[in-house]
């Protein structure tokens, strides 16, 4: 388009030199002088337009005139003065945050986030990242925060509170008296033996023995040792013993009772317990430093880390959990026009910082790609650009001058 301009305005500087040497034999006439003096003031409005369209950008004819050649001469403070206007008037730091502020980016980011989210490249791309972030985990580079933060949980943990914890939940769940009964079967299973009332027998009989006394005191005991053996001895005592059990048995029962109230005073009081609660404490402190772990959990996260793959690859942690996840998060920001501003903000903030920490950089960027053209390219992109409407100007220069010669001929003429 600017050769085509270019080209037209040759035309038209010829058409007026034409026009003049051809009206120069045929003076005399008032219509040929009115036309040889548009005609020469077209050549001269023509010839001056292009010497100063010429003059921006080279030496016209080749010749180094002052003044001449601006564009050239004048390269760095034109950069200088076109990046100051970019940074300053067309693209200063005002002007681009006023305009993104009109854009409502997190809006947008949101509608375009739930317009892709379920379409099937996104999908495969986030299942990828999944898959691929759960791969690149190291479960034994977590293994030595995580023992000891364990062990820190176990030694920090009040050996009272707990203790007093689970005897008031045994207590809620009666299990002392569970514990009794259970106590009271196996001494009943034991008593029931076939072999114990011997045994007890045998024991009585070493202990009426081993009792020393005065004349009558021993005197009684020989009588009974004659009048009982240690079979009926023993069956004696297994029955008596039996009878206690199943009377304990039995909840009204006042030695029962008597017991269980022992029991639970005791059990009530177990937090209390300083001398247990400090051996527990020892205990505690000493299974805890030496305990070894570190394998155990390895085990763990790598089970953990496997079954993650296995649950990303079948098909249903996209469908059925991560996207229903994101679109209702997206949904609920949505709605909330206090989350929603507080995002904005946020952006718009952080844009606000972004453009002043890399404003300069237009200009430079501008600077440092106008600095990379020689100046035969840059009068050629200037030409090309602009060269339309610089070449209209020869153009306007011969037909106006040419009027004007058609006016200042004629006036002269009059007078």
């Amino acid at each position: 388009m600017a050769n085509k301009s270019k080209h037209l305005a040759g035309i038209s500087l010829a058409i007026m030199g034409t026009g003049f040497v051809a009206t120069l034999p045929f003076q005399g006439n008032l219509a040929v002088d009115l036309l040889q003096g548009g005609f020469e003031a077209g050549v001269v409005g023509g010839l001056a337009d292009w010497f100063a369209v010429t003059a921006l950008f080279r030496h016209p004819m080749g010749l180094p005139i002052p003044h001449t050649a601006l564009l050239p001469k004048n390269r760095k403070r034109v950069t200088k003065a076109l990046v100051n206007t970019l940074e300053n008037d067309w693209l200063s730091q005002e002007s681009i945050q006023e305009k993104i502020k009109q854009i409502h980016i997190s809006e947008k980011i949101i509608s375009a986030l739930e317009k892709q989210l379920h379409t099937d490249e996104v999908k495969k791309g986030l299942e990828r990242i999944i898959k691929e972030v759960v791969r690149q985990i190291k479960p034994e580079r977590f293994v030595p925060y995580i023992e000891e933060e364990i062990k820190k949980s176990l030694s920090t943990i009040n050996v009272g509170s707990v203790m007093q914890q689970a005897a008031d939940q045994a207590l809620a769940r009666k299990y002392e008296e569970k514990a009794f009964d259970a106590a009271l079967q196996k001494a009943e299973e034991w008593l029931m033996d076939q072999h114990r009332r011997d045994q007890l027998g045998a024991f009585a009989l070493r202990a009426l023995n081993n009792i020393e006394g005065d004349g009558i005191l021993q005197f009684a005991l020989k009588s009974l040792q004659n009048l009982v053996n240690e079979e009926k001895l023993g069956k004696i005592l297994q029955t008596l013993l039996l009878n206690i059990i199943y009377s304990l048995r039995y909840e009204k029962d006042t030695n029962r009772q008597a017991i269980m109230l022992q029991v639970r005073t005791m059990v009530r009081n177990l937090g209390e317990n300083k001398p247990l609660v400090m051996e527990i404490e020892n205990l505690t402190e000493s299974l805890v430093s030496g305990w070894q772990p570190a394998g155990k959990i390895i085990e763990v996260l790598q089970k953990a880390q496997q079954r993650a793959l296995e649950f990303a690859e079948n098909g249903k942690l996209m469908d059925d959990y991560f996207l229903p996840f994101i679109t209702g998060l997206l949904h609920d920001l949505k709605t909330d026009n206090t989350k929603m501003d507080k995002i904005e903000n946020w952006v718009q903030e952080q844009i606000t910082i972004l453009i002043a920490a890399n404003h300069s950089k237009i200009g430079k960027l501008v600077e440092e790609n106008l600095d990379k053209l020689e100046n035969e390219t840059l009068i050629d992109m200037v030409e090309n650009n602009v060269g339309k409407d610089l070449q209209w100007i020869r153009v306007n220069g011969a037909v106006c001058g040419f009027i004007i010669g058609l006016v200042l001929t004629g006036f002269k003429a009059f007078f």
